[in-house]
């Protein structure tokens, strides 16, 4: 998800809304506390990790605990937002799953509930609960962050401003002008927002390092809409300084990276990422482009992890898997299928810019429909998608 991730620590994306490790790209949700739910190698030392196992030591002496649930249960969805890795999500439900009669008016247990949801794509109900949130901690910036989110993730951006507006009083400045920022760049003001934004990060000196990872990384997105490829690669850059692991921002970097045709330096940046479908993605991408020995195994590796998917009724992967299709296995049709079925569902550009090329490869410029008329409507600035759009009207008429 996009900006919603800056509370309390930056997560992103979905965006993106979106990652998988090993075979697996759905949650999975054990019996138990007691279950043991990874090894993780000897040589682990993120301190995120050690810290939620430390957790779940005490959560076998203290099952009772709503606070210790709840704790555990956000670190867990963090792990999962940060790293790629959705066994995580199913992990958190797993542990808030006891609260749902034991604590039905906790704020905190409605905001993971709805978090989780949002991952799953249950929009519906992930901001059913978020309301839920809302309305028991007013004063919490949160829940109007993931509403707002979400909002985008469906171009909802007449409400996803009201949420921004909400804002205002409650978060930090930098984190309401990123917000109102992000939709009037999606809706015509590309250029006023980028520089507004810009103003307001230089003037946040106290603002948190993952609110400022957050904006850096649309700032180089606006600014990559913008051809200041430069301005981009300096926001890419001091955005990774920061020492924060989101994939969001390296998955945003690697596009970047693959677009201004450094697949080199795209390997360099996400090596030890594969557990990751998005990251793995771009790897694979990067190297069929470099003509790396690894491209094979990456793109073998991603083929069983979308098939796997495919055979488990899975679809929460479905822009990736296009891409996939389209950039790796060249086949368009298959593409397409999967692009139109993803846009039912998710309407960022990404999910606008993959439907639109599979449907020009595969001959099909009418099934675009959909994310043009949304270009069109929202008058959304990008000259990678103007293009896309005019060899689509160069096919002929839209049905």
């Amino acid at each position: 998800m996009p900006f919603a991730n800056t509370m309390p620590r930056l997560v992103a994306a979905a965006v993106l809304a979106a990652c998988a490790a090993g075979a697996q790209a759905a949650p999975f949700t054990p019996a138990a506390d007691t279950e043991i739910v990874e090894r993780l190698p000897a040589g682990a030392t993120d301190p995120a990790v050690r810290r939620v196992e430390s957790l779940r030591k005490q959560l076998a002496a203290r099952a009772n605990d709503p606070a210790l649930r709840l704790e555990i249960g956000r670190r867990y969805f963090e792990l999962a937002m940060a790293q790629g890795d959705p066994r995580y999500v199913g992990y958190a439900s797993a542990t808030i799953a006891p609260l749902a009669r034991a604590t039905p008016d906790s704020a905190g247990y409605w905001l993971l509930r709805g978090l989780i949801q949002q991952y799953s794509h249950d929009f519906g109900g992930a901001l059913q609960s978020l309301q839920k949130a809302s309305e028991l901690d007013r004063q919490s910036p949160e829940p109007i962050a993931w509403q707002a989110a979400i909002d985008m993730v469906q171009a909802k951006y007449d409400a996803a401003l009201s949420e921004c507006t909400r804002l205002v009083p409650l978060a930090h400045p930098l984190h309401a002008q990123g917000c109102t920022a992000y939709v009037l760049a999606s809706t015509g003001h590309l250029a006023p927002a980028a520089a507004g934004l810009e103003r307001e990060l230089a003037a946040a000196s106290d603002a948190p390092p993952a609110l400022q990872l957050w904006v850096r990384t649309r700032l180089a997105e606006m600014a990559i809409r913008l051809r200041r490829f430069d301005e981009a690669q300096r926001h890419f850059q001091a955005a990774l300084q920061l020492g924060i692991t989101d994939q969001f921002l390296l998955g945003a970097y690697a596009d970047f990276l693959l677009q201004q045709q450094r697949p080199a330096d795209a390997i360099a940046l996400l090596a030890d990422w594969e557990r990751s479908d998005i990251l793995l993605l771009r790897l694979a991408l990067a190297g069929r482009a470099a003509n790396d020995k690894r491209a094979a195994g990456w793109a073998a590796q991603l083929r069983d992890r979308f098939d796997a998917a495919a055979r488990r009724g899975d679809r929460l992967h479905e822009q990736e898997a296009a891409r996939f299709e389209l950039d790796v296995e060249g086949r368009p049709a298959k593409a397409l299928e999967l692009a139109a079925r993803n846009y039912q569902a998710q309407k960022e550009p990404r999910d606008a810019a993959i439907l639109m090329r599979a449907a020009l490869a595969a001959g099909q410029p009418a099934a675009a429909k959909p994310a043009l008329d949304w270009l069109r409507a929202n008058r959304y600035e990008d000259p990678v998608l103007e293009a896309l759009a005019q060899q689509l009207a160069a096919k002929g008429p839209r049905q």
